[in-house]
């Protein structure tokens, strides 16, 4: 997806003064190290001392190590899977290689591949995805809790590959910071993973191309920092990525000066990322997700190192992890919300293992529980790493004495009920900064689930480039539980991470009742003049959710969308539909009462346009049904949707 020249000048409206003179000095300096790269510093008698303490891999619960063990042998076979894609040539990875497409990405200088065409390059996040070497620290991992040298080997080999074809500022892995950093932090995982193994010395710190790489990855990082309007989850990678290679591979003249520039931007972005809530302000959860775990990596690469952190670091982790704690359902899995791409900042673990839990175990085992966490089952391999780096201390400050059920600042409440009823209203903020990039239009919208199932959910994201028709209709209005009026978003879209008007939404009420009557307000000014208002009462008593749609203003063309989870088939009949699915092997259903003023049909995997689609993670889809009522607002009498639970 090439961009136009109207996107540049959306784009450029939505930029300060100051991100404008950055960027025009970024341009400068691209322009310049076309024709000077520097070789990097010559580096003698480098040692590397950020090693785990004596116990941490004991520490490794066995059940962990053997779902870990039986990845790194499948990843041993040459077979992995990335969003959606399965691989068999990992073996021998052309890092340049798209699977999907069939399309190599160009060689050249690094700012001149139009990384975001497909018809060029290929899916790009196909590309970028191995290259963050991620599938590289599991092997080394499945190295350290086995001693086996096979895994240790083939990460070598591997990565002396990539170091061979990819030269710095040569071709689309010099292109992207969040990819820099992440690979940063990867490389200082393998080599920590690795140090019991004889080879680790000559494959990091004795081989002059490991250190050209490690040099130029920073100096990258330190010149081309991800600026105003696009200072979302990229700036924390690149600073986390940064922090980390600067204290475990401090070995350069501007180790120092890097490593407290890393760190001042780390914790001004933790800060400018997260409410005082905790939530991220993406309103993402997988970016909340993303951000906690460059986040706790980071402060184990300070702590091993021994640096001072500014205690704001601790207390936003601290938050962000009680905050996750509290929005999860009770099966953990928190909302989808927002964009997501099954993006990892540190990955250690097998197939199975559940990164929301893993988050929460790790939260556990550097702040401490609170009596109102949810239990969190199973076992995994990254926290028994992480906990052996970082210092535990108490907190000094308060936390919540309960589970937190709305949070003002990020708009967001979770409404509960009896069984496992779990409902998040949305009466938040468009997104974050100026673009609003990872935002969908799905101001007002709910998502419903049972018992950890989706009942009304939210589709997720599918894809960010290549395919514009796709793009739109997983972050429109119609494709989240909400009303759409004449036709169009809440909020203007000026390109795939781009939003040029931002709907405003307000909460006016949240009683999240845990026993009685639990009820939410709030509306927004999409669709001015009109305003949408939305009441959402969720009973206990009855196991009852009752929807009522407001429109005041002039008369409108309205349609309802109600989404629902792939596992929930519907007997849609008038304006009655009975839901039914299966958990654990038990059958559930609910009858869902929709608005008799709307003319209602179900929609299941249409393509032309896209309609009824679940994405269960990114780069796949599936067929859901979807409840679309279509007809007209009037400005008095609303529409009243009650969703029932049996049983």
């Amino acid at each position: 997806m090439s961009m136009s020249a109207g996107w540049y000048l959306r784009r450029l409206s939505r930029m300060g003064p100051r991100e404008v003179g950055g960027r025009v000095g970024d341009a400068v300096r691209r322009r310049r190290w076309r024709s000077a790269r520097p070789a990097g510093p010559s580096v003698t008698g480098a040692r590397f001392t950020a090693v785990l303490p004596a116990g941490t891999i004991a520490a490794v619960p066995p059940d962990a190590a053997k779902r870990l063990v039986a990845e790194a042998d499948r990843l041993l076979s040459g077979q992995a899977e990335y969003f959606g894609v399965l691989r068999d040539d990992m073996v021998a990875p052309d890092w340049w290689f798209d699977p999907k497409t069939g399309r190599r990405a160009p060689f050249g200088y690094a700012f001149d591949v139009p990384y975001r065409d497909e018809d060029t390059v290929g899916d790009i996040k196909q590309i970028w995805e191995p290259s963050r070497h991620q599938y590289l620290t599991v092997l080394a991992a499945a190295y350290a809790v086995t001693g086996d040298e096979r895994y240790a080997e083939r990460v070598a080999e591997h990565l002396r590959s990539w170091w061979a074809g990819n030269a710095p500022l040569r071709g689309v892995h010099w292109t992207s910071g969040i990819e820099l950093g992440i690979r940063l932090l990867s490389w200082v995982w393998i080599r920590r993973l690795l140090d019991g193994w004889p080879g680790a010395a000559d494959l990091f710190e004795r081989n002059p191309v490991a250190l050209r790489q490690i040099w130029h990855h920073q100096r990258w990082l330190a010149a081309f920092p991800s600026r105003g309007s696009s200072a979302n989850n990229h700036v924390i990678a690149e600073a986390a990525g940064q922090f980390a290679a600067a204290c475990a591979f401090g070995w350069f003249p501007a180790s120092a000066r890097w490593r407290a520039d890393a760190l001042r931007s780390l914790e001004r972005e933790l800060r400018g990322n997260t409410f005082l809530c905790g939530l991220n302000r993406e309103l993402a959860s997988e970016y909340h997700g993303l951000v906690l775990e460059l986040g706790l990596a980071a402060l184990a690469e300070a702590d091993a190192a021994g640096v001072p952190v500014p205690a704001t670091v601790r207390l936003v982790l601290l938050r962000m992890t009680d905050a996750l704690a509290a929005v999860v359902d009770d099966r953990l899995r928190p909302p989808r919300q927002g964009d997501g791409d099954d993006g990892f900042g540190l990955v250690v673990d097998g197939a199975g293992t559940d990164r929301w839990a893993s988050l929460l175990a790790t939260g556990d085992a550097v702040f401490g529980r609170r009596d109102w966490w949810p239990e969190v089952p199973g076992s995994d391999v990254r926290t028994a790493l992480l906990a052996g780096l970082v210092n535990r201390t108490e907190p000094s400050v308060s936390r919540p004495a309960s589970r937190p059920a709305h949070f003002a600042e990020a708009g967001m409440t979770i409404l509960r009920g009896p069984g496992g009823i779990w409902c998040r209203c949305d009466g938040g903020p468009h997104g974050f900064l100026a673009i609003a990039a990872h935002a969908h239009a799905d101001a007002l919208s709910v998502e419903v689930r049972h018992d950890g199932v989706d009942v009304l959910a939210d589709p997720g994201t599918y894809c960010y480039h290549g395919q514009p028709e796709w793009r739109r209709y997983f972050r429109s209005t119609l494709g989240h539980n909400t009303l759409e009026l004449d036709g169009a978003d809440q909020s203007v879209s000026g390109g795939p991470f781009l939003w040029t008007r931002h709907a405003r939404s307000r909460v006016l009420v949240a009683h999240a009742s845990a026993g009685g009557t639990a009820r939410w307000c709030a509306e927004h000014d999409g669709y001015r003049p009109s305003v949408h208002r939305r009441r959402v009462e969720l009973t206990a008593a009855t196991r009852e959710l009752r929807v009522v749609d407001e429109v005041s203003g002039p008369r409108r063309e309205a349609r309802l969308a109600f989404h629902l989870g792939p596992a929930v088939t519907a007997d849609l009949t008038g304006s009655r539909a009975v839901l039914t699915w299966t958990r654990d092997g038990e059958d559930r259903s609910a009858v869902l009462d929709l608005p008799e003023r709307l003319s209602w049909r179900a929609h299941r995997g249409e393509t032309d346009p896209p309609l009824g689609w679940y994405s269960p993670g990114f780069g796949r889809r599936e067929p859901a049904t979807t409840l679309v009522g279509t007809g007209v607002t009037d400005g008095t009498e609303g529409f009243t949707t009650v969703l029932r639970f049996r049983g």
